[in-house]
């Protein structure tokens, strides 16, 4: 059938599947220790979705146009048996790209595994290179080296390119910028550089602690030159930099200071079976009923299309006109999977 487009004339092509809420991390821009400490209620079992369930949403998602699906969480490497997750959506037809992203601390335990039932690549949250900022920035003391060894196994196994992702914030480690750049360019690995954005509500997000896009590239800009690149695919999020020296290339994530909002074509899947069509999503479509009341694949494909088809979100965009006390209460980042 031809792809279904939403009201923006924007095609489905980008599925994140959150596979839990929980995570090892305490990072202060997604789960603040002071919101999600020993006490807090994450799902009970049942109200997660099965692996067969996800199966069935990513299977009619492919048929409405989808191209890639990234496994994220909470942390997907707490979620038991994952790679036999991976070997199911590793056969569906459509397909074209399978990743994961993590926070790297079990990767070295299970990246062979994932390797081997059909995951492509891996992004791994990676904040710091400074052990020190990295144990402040992950707020429960797990240590670089855990990360750097995951890194090592997944490219060991070929879970590559290795995107690095740092979300930087203004105070914390933006002074370690440079170092990170010089880490992934060693490494023959991507670094992303995201702006400190607003999603859900528990981090108190202030606009003063966004490092714009444009101040990062210029920072590493001074030491090594870079070049501006095209996109790589329609609705790449980031701004593609190459070195001039060949070292690879860098990207910038700018959904504060300069939106792409007219170009997004991902669709997100929370851990909890609710479907959100923005990362500043204020609600989402239940899929539960659907897929546990009997009604079917057909019934599964024809809510999906409904979803996207109604899709006129542009949340990034339209922040600037809002005052900031009515600006609407967020999903938490933990159940849509960044």
């Amino acid at each position: 059938m031809p792809d279904v487009l939403d009201k923006l004339g924007r095609p489905l092509r980008d599925l994140r599947v959150s596979v839990t809420d929980r995570c090892n991390f305490r990072c202060s821009y997604c789960m603040p220790k002071e919101v999600f400490g020993p006490g807090f209620k994450f799902l009970p079992r049942s109200q997660v979705l099965s692996f067969e369930e996800i199966v069935t949403v990513v299977r009619a998602a492919a048929d409405l146009g989808l191209r890639k699906v990234r496994i994220t969480g909470g942390e997907p490497l707490l979620r038991r048996d994952l790679p036999a997750l991976v070997a199911l959506l590793s056969g569906i037809e459509g397909i074209e790209d399978l990743a994961m992203t993590t926070n790297g601390s079990l990767l070295s335990r299970y990246a062979g595994d994932l390797a081997a039932a059909g995951l492509r690549r891996v992004t791994v949250s990676l904040d710091s290179v400074d052990p020190e900022v990295f144990r402040t920035m992950n707020g429960v003391e797990v240590r670089l080296e855990d990360v750097v060894a995951g890194l090592d196994a997944a490219m060991a196994v070929g879970l590559a390119p290795i995107k690095l992702n740092a979300v930087v914030r203004r105070g914390l480690n933006e002074q370690g910028v440079p170092a990170l750049a010089e880490f992934a360019r060693q490494r023959g690995m991507t670094l992303r550089l995201i702006e400190y954005m607003d999603v859900g509500e528990s981090h108190g997000w202030k606009l003063d602690e966004v490092v714009p896009g444009a101040e990062l590239v210029e920072r590493i800009n001074e030491r090594w030159p870079l070049s501006a690149v095209p996109p790589s695919y329609p609705g790449e999020v980031a701004d593609r930099y190459e070195y001039h020296d060949g070292m690879g290339e860098l990207g910038v994530i700018t959904a504060v200071s300069r939106p792409f909002c007219q170009s997004c074509t991902r669709l997100r899947l929370a851990a909890d079976g609710r479907l959100h069509t923005c990362l500043f999503s204020t609600g989402g479509c239940d899929l539960k009923p659907v897929l546990r009341g009997g009604g079917g694949p057909a019934a599964v494909h024809a809510l999906l299309a409904s979803v996207w088809g109604g899709r006129s979100d542009r949340y990034s965009e339209e922040r600037a006109a809002w005052p900031s006390k009515s600006s609407p209460t967020k999903v938490e980042m933990s159940y849509l999977g960044g």
